[in-house]
């Protein structure tokens, strides 16, 4: 007997355990919902000899940061694929073999030529999307277009009720600036399976990239709780509300929710999620005019430094440097940006000059050097998108450019800023803004 996974492909198992393990598991893991290492630990053990299921358990431990674990079961995957093994099955794990082992851009060449030829085998072409997938942390300057395309190339060969690439393909527009079109798309992936953490994300992100933050906290409100608080994106989610709080004047608020659902000691976050939403939720705050309690900076550069201290990952590079310059660890700053310039001159950081820029323009700024961060900024603006990761994680450093113009006595320059973004996505908080600068 033949079995297959959850969108028709043959598996290499005899076992129907092990088959129905791994569907359920691979759903779990692109859901982000609790419980996919538990069923894919099951399917392995119904059948030690499943591959496939080695490759997925070895996906899920490197998204979770535990990647002595992941180089292990992809070697495990391997050796098996190479007995038994279709020619699918070995693409399949060879290119998770890349992603798992940092080799990215050669990940990324093999998964657009994998879905080429297996368009529904949605593992691996769920690799490239995503604010953190392998096209965001590309080094592309389009990247943004880049996943558009690719959903679009493969959207007929999926059923116009696939959860999981509604989900994506609606996120993907909505990043790329068909905020209606995406947010119809991520809205139908959402009430198809409300356990689905991706979706949840990506239905805020499409209210957010469309001016209704209003909506979007009201969403969350009424999703999280249904979300276990050990589920990887909970407090990413979370933090999304606590963005809409303080775009409203609702310092409180904002806080209230870092303290129970986004701070270091409470979230069992992704460690990139960890070490981005904490630095960029602080620096938010205190660039807003509000006070940041004693003890939240210190808090959250402890928890990095168990992380990302070697540079060279952009995303993480930015807000690793925002932490140290927040805290006064001026040296920590300097040294990043050394070894920064370092990869440019080996052609080794894809993402280029605008990485150490938007390090140096946070010191300045943590050091109110506002006419400087304005200085070093600007000319790298339109470059901020190589960094990764979604808009909303990158306005961040939109904010920090429009701040320093405003404070430096750029006013003109602030203004026309304001202006593009307000055309762009309604703000109050760019309202507020734009309204002391009239004045």
């Amino acid at each position: 007997m033949t079995h297959f996974d959850s969108r028709g492909l043959p598996l290499s198992t005899t076992s129907d355990r092990a088959a129905e393990r791994y569907r359920h598991g691979v759903d779990l893991l692109l859901s982000a919902w609790p419980g996919a290492a538990e069923v894919l630990d099951e399917a392995i053990a119904a059948d030690p000899d499943f591959a496939l299921a080695h490759a997925a358990r070895a996906r899920l431990h490197a998204i979770r940061a535990e990647l002595a674990k992941a180089k292990a079961r992809i070697a495990t995957a391997e050796e098996i694929v190479a007995r038994h093994g279709t020619e699918r099955e070995r693409s399949h794990v060879a290119t998770l073999g890349l992603a798992v082992n940092g080799q990215s851009a050669k990940a990324l060449e093999r998964a657009l030529a994998h879905a080429d030829a297996w368009p529904r085998d949605v593992l691996i072409l769920s690799l490239p999307l995503g604010a953190f997938g392998l096209f965001a942390f590309s080094g592309m300057a389009d990247h943004d277009q880049a996943r558009v395309d690719l959903c679009e190339r493969h959207a007929r060969h999926f059923d116009a009720d696939d959860w999981w690439f509604l989900t994506y393909r609606g996120w993907s527009h909505a990043e790329n600036g068909n905020v209606a079109h995406g947010r119809v798309l991520t809205q139908r992936g959402y009430d198809l399976r409300r356990n689905n953490a991706n979706a949840a994300h990506a239905l805020s992100h499409a209210l957010y990239e469309g001016g209704a933050h209003h909506e979007a906290e009201k969403l969350i409100a009424e999703w999280l709780p249904s979300y276990d608080r050990t589920g990887t994106l909970h407090g990413h989610i979370a933090w999304h509300s606590a963005l809409g709080a303080l775009e409203r004047g609702d310092p409180e608020g904002a806080l209230a929710i870092y303290a129970e659902y986004i701070q270091p000691s409470v979230t069992a976050g992704m460690p990139v999620n960890v070490v981005s939403d904490t630095a960029s939720f602080l620096w938010r705050l205190k660039a807003y005019g509000h006070s940041v309690p004693a003890g939240l900076w210190e808090d959250a550069a402890s928890y990095s430094a168990g992380y990302f201290q070697k540079a060279g990952f952009a995303f993480a590079d930015v807000h690793m440097a925002l932490l140290a310059a927040a805290i006064g660890d001026k040296p920590a700053v300097e040294e990043r940006v050394k070894s920064l310039m370092g990869l440019i001159e080996m052609g080794a950081l894809p993402a280029g000059p605008v990485v150490p820029a938007i390090c140096r323009a946070a010191l300045a700024f943590a050091e109110e050097d506002y006419a400087a961060c304005a200085r070093i900024l600007e000319p790298v603006a339109a470059e901020v998108v190589r960094i990764g990761g979604s808009g909303a994680q990158r306005e961040m450093i939109e904010d920090m450019l429009l701040l320093a113009l405003m404070r430096s006595g750029e006013t003109v320059k602030a203004g026309e800023l304001l202006d593009r973004r307000l055309h762009r996505r309604p703000s109050s908080r760019d309202a507020r803004w734009h309204g002391l600068l009239a004045a």
